[in-house]
C-alpha cells in the first residue's frame, strides 16, 4: 500500500474485525511486467502469482473478479455466516493484481465475487472488500452500523 490514507483505511477496518474473528492480511509480491506486455507474459506472470496464492487459500475461497457474482452486503453476510455450518474453518478473499487472477485460482473458489462492473485499484478494492467483511460481521450481529 502505497498511499496513507489507504492504509489507515485498512487498518482501522483490520482493528475493528479483531472482535468478530482472527484476520490475517497475505500480500504476494506482483511480478513485474513491462508497460506492453503481451498475452504470454502475462499469464506467466499470473501463474507466478498463483504458486504464492496458494499458500494462503485456505476454508471458503472467494476470488474477487469482474466475472464473479454481485451480492448484496446481506447476501454476503449470509455468506460469510454460514461458511463454518457448511465446514469450512475460514474465508479466503483473494484480490489480484492489476492483472486480475489466474484461472487455476478462479476454479478453486466456491465463489467469485464481483464488486460492480466498474474497474477499481487494487488498493481501494482491499479497503472496500475490508470494509464490507466488516459490515458482514455487523449485520450477522444485528449492529447498527449497517442501514
Amino acid at each position: 500500500m502505497k498511499e496513507d490514507y489507504l492504509r489507515e483505511a485498512c487498518a482501522e477496518y483490520i482493528k475493528r474485525l479483531g472482535r468478530y474473528c482472527n484476520f490475517e492480511l497475505h500480500e504476494i509480491d506482483e511480478c513485474r511486467l513491462n508497460d506492453s506486455p503481451s498475452e504470454k507474459e502475462i499469464e506467466s506472470a499470473l501463474q507466478k502469482e498463483a504458486v504464492q496464492i496458494k499458500k494462503y487459500n485456505k476454508g471458503l475461497i472467494i476470488p474477487m473478479c469482474i466475472e464473479g457474482k454481485q451480492l448484496t452486503s446481506v447476501e454476503l453476510s449470509g455468506k460469510i455466516s454460514s461458511a463454518g455450518v457448511n465446514g469450512f474453518s475460514a474465508v479466503t478473499f483473494v484480490i489480484g493484481s492489476s492483472y486480475g487472477l489466474s484461472d487455476e485460482i478462479k476454479k478453486m473458489g466456491q465463489l467469485k465475487l464481483s464488486m460492480s462492473k466498474m474497474t477499481f485499484p487494487h488498493q481501494l478494492a482491499r479497503v472496500m472488500v475490508l470494509e464490507q467483511i466488516y459490515r458482514s460481521f455487523q449485520i450477522a450481529e444485528g449492529g447498527k452500523y449497517h442501514k
